[in-house]
């Protein structure tokens, strides 16, 4: 049975989860009011340092999960996201509206990869 690592944990959630050779992350959002735009680039700075943290990189997702606040926003979203997956590497992937945790928030990402 493959032991469970927690890293950068607090109370309510672990930024970063690795069973075995899988590495989980918590939804990562940009900063509020920014543009989707900003917010996304924001969101993959901080799954880029995550996965590095854990062990991988973005050659090595499995799943993306992206709540947008708005689906009018998905173009500007998929601009900086396509700019941003390897080529070759693109990850199974869901997108949705969602209401997020703040108003000024506009867009989540949860990432699922495996280990190098």
């Amino acid at each position: 049975m493959s032991d469970i690592t927690r890293m950068d944990t607090k109370r309510r959630m672990s930024q970063i989860v690795v069973h075995g050779d899988t590495i989980y992350l918590a939804g990562q959002v940009g900063n509020a009011g920014d543009s989707v735009a900003d917010q996304t680039k924001t969101c993959l700075e901080s799954i880029e340092a995550l996965l590095e943290k854990a062990g991988s990189d973005s050659t090595r997702i499995l799943q993306a999960t992206i709540w947008l606040a708005d689906m009018a926003d998905f173009a500007e979203m998929n601009a900086v996201w396509d700019a941003w997956v390897p080529e070759g590497h693109a990850p199974a992937r869901a997108c949705g509206e969602a209401k997020l945790a703040h108003p000024e928030l506009k867009v989540e990402f949860m990432i699922t990869a495996a280990k190098k």
